[in-house]
């Protein structure tokens, strides 16, 4: 196994600097899945890494070492003694983005990873984790939760919003720069009793933020045929006259310039 990307090899990315800076990760496993795995899932960040035989030694700037989670108490035992500064972080097979995240946390010397949870709709649920636990938490109309997710991720490094797919558009659309995940959430809403309005879909916000989604590519979506016809069904569930808006004012929507209400009242105007 060679080396990937060099912690020599130079780059502007501020992530690429803050690696230099903070400490170096260096992968090390004879598991050739986990190998794989988190090789491209650094990659795909665009980290600066080393990779290493599992008994080679680590480079001097080396600060957070990943190995297979079978390799962990093995490797904690013979490194400690030579290397006590070095953190080790083991990876389970399928689960390279979780220890990846891990080995960035401790390389960057951060608090904690921070993650924005949204449950979509006309007034998403919102819940801020730092790591696992629950720091933050909003019910808002659909317009301020851009403002809110800006001003919770502000001056963090690399942090992670996901949103619930049903609502892609809006998610593709929430803010510029930052990692967006669509997140399946189905099971996501708990059951609640009556006088518990809104809360669910704080906590449906908190499982949303703890499951991994689809990393969302293009800022500007076309709405599906599905996601569409989604729509209309909403408005035809919430109107007075069980009749559902046209697709124009659905397109609107699904863009997030009005929210279902919004377009009901326009198509009773005839607007």
């Amino acid at each position: 196994m060679t080396a990937t990307r060099d912690v020599d090899e130079a780059s502007s990315d501020l992530n690429t600097y803050q690696l230099l800076f903070s400490g170096v990760i260096v992968v090390a496993t004879e598991d050739f899945e986990v190998y794989h795995d988190v090789v491209a899932e650094l990659r795909e960040r665009d980290a600066v890494f080393t990779t290493v035989g599992l008994d080679e030694p680590l480079p001097d700037r080396a600060s957070v070492l990943i190995v297979a989670a079978e390799e962990l108490e093995a490797v904690s035992e013979d490194r400690s003694a030579a290397r006590p500064d070095i953190e080790i972080v083991g990876a389970e097979p399928d689960e390279a983005r979780t220890a990846v995240e891990a080995a960035l946390q401790l390389a960057r010397g951060e608090e904690g990873q921070i993650v924005v949870g949204i449950d979509p709709g006309d007034r998403p649920g919102i819940a801020v984790l730092v790591d696992d636990t629950v720091v933050a938490a909003y019910h808002v109309p659909l317009a301020q939760v851009a403002e809110v997710v800006r001003e919770e991720i502000a001056d963090a490094p690399d942090p992670i919003v996901r949103i619930g797919d049903g609502a892609r558009l809006q998610g593709s659309r929430l803010i510029d720069d930052v990692r967006v995940e669509l997140v399946d959430e189905t099971g996501t809403t708990p059951s609640l009793g009556a006088g518990a309005s809104g809360f669910g879909d704080v906590l449906a916000a908190v499982n949303i933020a703890q499951r991994e989604g689809e990393v969302v590519e293009e800022r500007d979506v076309d709405p599906t045929v599905g996601e569409l016809r989604r729509i209309q069904e909403r408005s035809r569930d919430r109107g007075e006259d069980n009749r559902a808006i046209d697709e124009v004012l659905a397109r609107r929507v699904a863009s997030g310039e009005l929210t279902v209400e919004e377009a009901l009242e326009t198509h009773r105007d005839g607007r």
